[in-house]
């Protein structure tokens, strides 16, 4: 169920362009576009479940063949189509018109299954998207610490007072909340029908992408999203072309037909003179003249709007009934100059943009992974045997479970279980802090000889690295390779910014090449991590994991043979 509230915007003085969220809205083909890529942009889209409602002061007629587009006044009908919806979804989505955001579902999914409220409201923070830094600061403007984003987050934020983003409200509480089947207009009247039915309301800041529709820069951002994404080729709706009968121009060129190139949408009744140049993503509304070889790219131009000969016109919005200035280069007039679009990259192609790749075809690519499988299923078995008395042993000698999960982060930050058998006492973890001024390896890591916490079991599957064949599990399901960098928890790789991305490049290991050549040496381990992880990144190859997997074995069978000497 899916409610799509457009609000009267604040008309700002740095806005020349007047009310650009009305003039959206109200104009073809722009209004067509608008529609059409808010019902798409909706989380948990369901386009026939959705209803649009506008200001009836705003006049507008309800859009030909749309049913779903209303009016209202001083409460938003709630129509039969979305009471209908109510019967088949938990939930009823408010979103605010004037905002375009775009959030990932899933996160979405996870947020209101744990927020146990019957009305959540959500805000897109660009901030916490995945492969972003964000800091911290303390009361006094001072750095407190930072963290890298590898996965797109969620925050606790305070109420707020205005209609938010989007507001999720639960079906079987909505009724608490209509009158005469409609909702509060105002966000303020809403909330006091929450405080009187003791509703919970919970809010939060949720990793996402923002473009605001009040504004000349975010409207043009969205339009040439939304025609890129879901525009196939051109719109020509009677183009009026007129050429002088000898069809030369005052300097004695011949004249040629206009030029559209890219994705174009075109109104009715529209003169486009001879030799002029349009260029896609651009949305030219009914009755809008552009005189011969004027040049329009990336651009709206509302109805009615003329574009003088010989203009270029690129990058702008031009509201209804106005005419271009003649100098665009400062944002003369009527005219917005616009920044980088603030609309990002899918999430995945932004997430592998931060990280080294290779060609699909290649052993990195796609061979590795077929021989982490292949590698994994054959350590499996030849220990399966041995994993039941491992695990016994375990469990005899201490108290608590058998397999020990520790949060690692994996390819491109993705956090995973690392599976190992449990080598020390419950709790452990929790005390290391304390510990931490014994530790005998320098950097993030923690490392002592003779660590307190490692029972006596524990310390013979360290010796033999036998409580780290579960970690074959997590190779298996794709998690994990048998060769790669050391798997390390956000925490360290929080604190190394400069070389983290190259790391978490490919997936974390079993064993690597900082595992075979690692000297321990005092001040040193650290960079030595960061030295050999690096480098195998770099020179990532069949040969190499061939090596590196010899190496480990015989390393491996000296520490077992070693236990019995």
């Amino acid at each position: 169920m899916n409610l799509i509230i457009i609000q009267n915007s604040e008309k700002r003085a740095s806005d020349q362009n007047g009310d650009i969220l009305r003039f959206a809205v109200s104009e073809e083909p722009l209004a067509r576009v608008v529609f059409d890529g808010l019902s798409r942009a909706l989380p948990f889209c369901r386009r026939g479940g959705t209803i649009t409602a506008v200001p009836e002061e705003w006049g507008l007629k309800t859009r030909q063949g749309d049913p779903f587009t209303v009016s209202y006044g001083q409460q938003i009908p709630v129509g039969s189509e979305l009471m209908g919806e109510a019967r088949r979804d938990p939930w009823l989505i408010i979103s605010n018109g004037r905002f375009v955001t775009r959030i990932d579902s899933r996160l979405l999914r996870d947020l209101l299954a744990s927020a146990h409220s019957a009305v959540v409201a959500v805000g897109a923070e660009p901030g916490l998207l995945a492969c972003r830094e964000k800091i911290r600061f303390t009361s006094e403007g001072k750095i407190a610490g930072f963290r890298r984003l590898y996965t797109d987050a969620a925050e606790p934020a305070p109420a707020p007072s205005d209609w938010p983003h989007h507001l999720f409200i639960r079906t079987d509480v909505l009724g608490q909340l209509l009158s005469d089947g409609g909702l509060p207009r105002s966000f303020g009247a809403l909330s006091d029908k929450l405080r009187a039915g003791a509703l919970t309301v919970r809010a939060f800041h949720v990793a996402g992408d923002l473009a605001d529709l009040g504004g000349a820069e975010g409207l043009l951002e969205f339009c040439s999203s939304a025609m890129s994404s879901h525009c196939n080729g051109h719109a020509y709706e009677q183009i009026t072309y007129q050429a002088e009968k000898n069809d030369t121009d005052e300097a004695g060129e011949v004249s040629r037909k206009p030029r559209l190139i890219g994705k174009v949408l075109l109104g009715q009744d529209i003169h486009i003179g001879p030799d002029a140049v349009i260029i896609g993503p651009t949305i030219i509304c009914n009755g809008a003249r552009i005189e011969r070889k004027a040049v329009i790219s990336s651009a709206v131009i509302g109805p009615r709007v003329q574009i003088s000969a010989r203009q270029v016109v690129q990058n702008c919005v031009l509201a209804a009934g106005q005419s271009a200035p003649d100098d665009l280069k400062c944002g003369a007039g009527s005219v917005t100059r616009l920044g980088q679009p603030r609309l990002q990259p899918a999430r995945q192609d932004r997430i592998k943009s931060d990280f080294r790749t290779w060609p699909r075809l290649s052993y990195a690519g796609s061979l590795k992974r077929i021989a982490d499988c292949l590698a994994a299923a054959i350590v499996l078995i030849l220990f399966a045997p041995v994993l039941p008395v491992v695990a016994l042993a375990v469990k005899l000698t201490s108290s608590g479970p058998v397999f020990f999960k520790d949060r690692r982060q994996g390819l491109h930050g993705r956090p995973f279980n690392c599976l190992k058998f449990r080598t020390m006492r419950v709790g452990s973890d929790k005390i290391q802090d304390k510990l931490r001024v014994a530790s005998q390896v320098d950097g993030p890591q923690f490392k002592m000889e003779d660590d307190p916490r490692i029972t006596a079991v524990g310390r013979f599957l360290r010796e033999t690295y036998v409580d780290e064949i579960p970690q074959f599990f997590n190779v298996l399901v794709g998690q994990m390779s048998v060769v790669g960098p050391r798997p390390s928890p956000e925490p360290e790789n929080r604190l190394c910014p400069s070389w983290r991305d190259a790391r978490l490049s490919v997936r974390p290991g079993v064993t690597g090449l900082w595992q075979i050549w690692r000297t321990r040496e005092p001040m040193k381990d650290f960079q030595e991590w960061i030295h050999y992880d690096t480098r195998y990144v770099r020179e990532l190859s069949l040969r190499l994991d061939l090596w590196i997997c010899w190496r480990t074995f015989r390393k491996m069978a000296g520490q077992f043979i070693g236990q019995f000497g």
